[in-house]
């Protein structure tokens, strides 16, 4: 595995539960800003008995980002859902309500 995805798995095991990330603050806080569209990419290149909370990765407009497998939109939703994030119409998730803070000291 590479750094950028080592990096990438380390960040998102960092959520906590009922909080969500974006993908370009995660590539951020990975230490790799503006590379957004490649922590899908580790996401889905990761071993799954990591068992990774990849569900509360979403993209900066606060929408679960749509994939061609059938039913996964649902399934993100429903799992986000089950921590206690809002998920409104089309897959939003208030950002200001829901986005971890890893940095916040609240």
């Amino acid at each position: 595995m590479d750094e950028f995805n080592t990096a990438v798995l380390v960040v998102v095991s960092q959520i906590p539960e009922g909080r969500v990330a974006t993908y370009g603050q995660v590539a951020e806080l990975a230490g790799f800003k503006n590379y957004a569209r490649h922590v899908s990419r580790a996401l889905v290149q990761a071993p799954a008995e990591l068992a990774l909370p990849w569900h509360r990765v979403i993209n900066a407009k606060g929408q679960i980002s749509h994939r061609g497998t059938p039913g996964a939109v649902e399934h993100q939703q429903i799992l986000l859902e089950d921590e206690g994030v809002e998920v409104g119409l089309h897959g939003k998730i208030k950002l200001a309500q829901f986005q971890w803070q890893p940095f916040d000291e609240s």
